[in-house]
């Protein structure tokens, strides 16, 4: 009798152990590296076939992760526009993490309709998909300060991607910098993409062509506090010239050049762009 008690038990054991292992295994396969969840909101449906055409100029997933993105973080993004990378944001954040989105107020009247129509537009595609985008929350940039959320030392990471020279026309440069930096915990990142202009372009051909020069970006964000962490070349372009008519915007996905030479710019593709990691020190 006590021979066979313990032969049971031993099988119980065992049985126990295996399905233990089972239901840790189970487990890992079913929560995704932050990896993998970031190329699902790469690759997933919610994102246009014309958006992700774009990927080839713009990299997107390696992108985040020089930024070092995470699924769990309070991410604010800058000026989202018509939400190209809202798209790949809204996703991976939306378990887990938060999304903020500032959209830029202009001080200039005359871009106000532009603005207003915009910010129109992307209200409608976050509203018609509330599975996806329900939990991004929208307010606004406005002279160097935030509305609508909460940005006080509580996010982790702020994005502006192809924004600064708006923000440097407008005179708006330095106290959005100074923004960022208030919004950003000690230790958060604040990730530039921008086009990129060739060393000792001047101040008004920076404002004329849209092409920025990097050193320009890092003095004016170490101003602000910031210190440079790091530099990719990603998202780079050594076929773009930054020599043409109608600046930056001669190129896709602008155009602004219409058909002259569209052959010619559609072959260079999107602009050349420095891709920045700035931190706030701790």
């Amino acid at each position: 009798m006590t021979h066979y008690s313990t032969s049971l038990l031993r099988t119980l054991r065992y049985t126990l152990a295996g399905l233990s292992a089972a239901l840790l295994l189970a487990g890992c396969a079913s929560a995704p590296s932050s990896q993998d969840s970031l190329a699902s909101a790469v690759a997933g449906p919610q994102r246009s076939d014309a958006a992700k055409a774009r990927d080839i100029y713009r990299h997107p997933q390696g992108t985040l992760q020089f930024f070092e993105i995470s699924p769990t973080q309070t991410v604010l993004e800058i000026a989202p526009g018509g939400g190209w990378y809202t798209d790949i944001l809204a996703p991976y954040l939306h378990d887990r993490g938060t999304l903020y989105e500032a959209e830029y107020v202009s001080p200039s009247p005359s871009a106000a309709a532009e603005e207003q129509a915009g910010h129109a537009a992307l209200a409608r595609k976050l509203a018609a998909t509330p599975a996806i985008y329900g939990n991004v929350v929208v307010g606004t940039l406005q002279a160097g300060q935030f509305n609508g959320f909460e940005a006080n030392g509580n996010i982790d990471r702020v994005f502006t991607f192809r924004n600064i020279h708006n923000w440097i026309k407008d005179g708006q440069l330095d106290a959005n910098l100074r923004a960022f930096y208030q919004a950003l915990k000690p230790g958060g990142i604040l990730g530039v993409e921008e086009h990129r202009a060739a060393p000792g372009t001047s101040l008004q051909q920076m404002i004329d062509s849209g092409y920025v020069t990097e050193a320009y970006v890092i003095e004016h964000a170490r101003a602000a506090g910031f210190e440079l962490a790091g530099e990719s070349e990603i998202n780079s372009n050594p076929r773009d010239t930054k020599d043409y008519p109608h600046g930056v915007w001669s190129l896709p996905p602008t155009y602004e050049g219409g058909s002259v030479d569209h052959a010619r710019f559609a072959a260079i593709g999107e602009s050349d762009r420095m891709t920045l990691r700035f931190v706030k020190p701790n």
